[in-house]
């Protein structure tokens, strides 16, 4: 697993390591990473509609006979049930989703800082912001892409 063939990268400025992942493979887990933040996102953005959906009911159905019937869709199947049995049953499951988007978010924050560590460990640059680092300072990136730094160029430009 930890075998990797490419004899001609050189030594890296990584202390003792031994050569690391190529360029593809750099670039293809970052992008898998990035998917997984965009799919978290997603998610969590589902949650939140899915939140504002049911304050809406909840807001309609307290202002209603808590006698009077009301239809709830469970498990695909749409079933006869009064406000008072529905109005409780729709403030937890609020509440859990809430929960469930809390924890998504949580996972989302640590998904970033893995990504910004794994771009910074292998000086990803994405498209856009090279013109940002040429700015600040980044000429000395240049000279290392065209052999003149003294430190070897290990950066992967993602589009």
């Amino acid at each position: 697993m930890a075998a990797n063939s490419s004899s001609s990268t050189g030594s890296k400025s990584g202390g003792g390591k031994q050569s690391g992942p190529s360029a593809e493979q750099v670039v293809a887990t970052f992008q898998r990473m990035r998917q997984e933040q965009r799919s978290m996102a997603s998610k969590a953005a589902e949650f939140e509609m899915d939140i504002n959906e049911h304050s809406l009911v909840i807001d309609t159905l307290k202002e209603v006979d808590p006698g009077r019937k009301c239809f709830r869709l469970m498990g695909g199947v749409l079933v006869e049930r009064t406000v008072k049995e529905v109005l409780p049953a729709l403030e937890t499951n609020k509440d859990q989703i809430g929960k469930v988007l809390e924890a998504l978010n949580t996972q989302m924050q640590t998904k970033g800082r893995e990504l910004t560590e794994y771009r910074e460990r292998y000086n990803i640059r994405l498209v856009g912001e090279e013109d940002k680092s040429k700015g600040a300072g980044g000429s000395s990136n240049k000279d290392a892409q065209d052999g003149g730094g003294s430190k070897p160029s290990t950066g992967v430009l993602v589009s």
